[in-house]
């Protein structure tokens, strides 16, 4: 489209969207130039998303964190309850009262977590409870410490609002926290250390003392914890979630974030949660005032409903359980593949360096082979490993098995 001085124009050409290089009334058109855009998204990684698109026809998909599980019905059912009985107005910004006391009941039921409904606010998602968490300790040019390889956004969240990213290694032998390089990391500009049990891409469930001992290096340096605490039902192995909100000393410096998606299989419906001191609430509904406002009104019942749908839960998590040890039975005898046995969440992290390939290599041949998979070099710290999500259906999983098989045994 082009731009000129008179206002005398053919108007044709506009309705058209035809853009021309013509002479009118002897000006020659000028090409609009756009305004530059905001440097802070120079240099910003978008994570998996290039892997989690939705592969070519027959393709087998082993990327995406999706539960592999409808929706409960009790859950759609209250929604649609929500919407018919008009619930599609403005409200409370921190979330309805039912729901936020629903939340801090559910905390202390399911994870020992002491608060009230007052120290929560509902959330357009986990990820903008994150996004809140990150604004309301970081200011510009304070370092947030990562437990790396750790959950593709965290990393651009941060540098995103101007604060840097600090990655800390974990032992790559069982993707736990090195304690001795945590407390190397920090500086006088430290801030938060982000922790997240069960771990997303390692399926790392931290022990009580691990927690305990990451709560103490807090109170040492006066630091934030943000715990993402996703995947706190998803746990295998006899293993316990604990949260450092339930450690001495933790309460007051722990924000928790939470939410609906993983573990009642409503990620489109994007509900989360942040619980804190109430000073981190506030901050925090503020950031939300002067943006999302609130999730959408008829949510908050269906969201309510959700958390007291245990059968619902624990039959998930038993066929997550099957499904996990599917994939390591079908994939551990590989020679070249490494595997660590996942404590939690739905996935596991696969070291493929032995195989001689890189991980891009690796994701790349298994691709042809019929099998959509993630390269862990795309975030950091993951060079060397594939994220694969063991939340695809039990079909899925046993021909994608039989697929990646062939493909690296067939040709050895």
């Amino acid at each position: 489209m082009w731009a000129t001085k008179d206002s005398d124009f053919n108007a044709s050409r506009v309705r058209n969207h035809a853009p021309s290089l013509e002479y009118l009334h002897g000006r020659q058109a000028q090409p609009l130039v756009m305004p530059r855009t905001a440097t802070r998204f120079e240099g910003l990684g978008v994570g998996f998303a290039p892997y989690l698109q939705p592969p070519p026809d027959g393709v087998i998909r082993w990327t995406v964190g999706e539960p592999g599980f409808p929706t409960p019905q009790p859950i759609i059912e209250a929604a649609i309850q929500g919407l018919e009985a008009g619930r599609t107005k403005y409200t409370r910004g921190q979330g309805s009262p039912e729901l936020c006391e629903a939340v801090a009941k559910h905390l202390m039921r399911t994870s020992g977590i002491t608060t009230s409904g007052e120290n929560v606010l509902i959330t357009p998602g986990a990820k903008q409870a994150l996004l809140y968490a990150y604004m309301i300790t970081l200011n510009q040019g304070d370092e947030a410490i990562l437990l790396s390889p750790s959950w593709a956004s965290y990393e651009p969240m941060i540098s995103f609002i101007g604060a840097v990213p600090v990655n800390v290694p974990v032992h790559r032998t069982n993707f736990h926290p090195d304690m001795d390089a945590i407390r190397s990391a920090i500086t006088g500009r430290t801030r938060t250390i982000m922790i997240n049990s069960p771990c997303n891409p390692t399926g790392a469930v931290y022990s009580r003392e691990e927690i305990a001992e990451i709560v103490e290096i807090a109170v040492e340096n006066d630091l934030w914890i943000i715990s993402d605490e996703i995947y706190s039902r998803l746990i295998w192995n006899g293993v316990e979630h604990v949260s450092p909100a339930t450690i001495e000393g933790g309460a007051e410096r722990t924000i928790v974030i939470s939410g609906w998606s993983k573990t009642w299989a409503m990620t489109g419906m994007r509900v989360g949660f942040l619980a804190g001191p109430n000073p981190v609430v506030k901050a925090a509904l503020k950031c939300q005032a002067n943006s999302a406002s609130h999730i959408p009104t008829f949510m908050m019942e269906a969201a309510r409903i959700a958390l007291d749908c245990d059968d619902e839960v624990e039959e998930f998590s038993e066929a997550y359980r099957k499904r996990r040890d599917l994939m390591i039975d079908g994939l551990s005898d590989i020679p070249g593949l490494r595997i660590v046995d996942p404590e939690g969440a739905f996935y596991l992290f696969v070291d493929v360096t032995e195989t001689g390939m890189t991980d891009i290599e690796f994701a790349d041949g298994a691709l042809d082979a019929g099998v959509q998979l993630i390269p862990a070099s795309l975030i950091t710290g993951g060079e060397g490993f594939v994220r694969i999500s063991y939340a695809a259906p039990e079909a899925d999983i046993k021909e994608g098995i039989s697929r990646i098989r062939g493909w690296l045994l067939d040709d050895a």
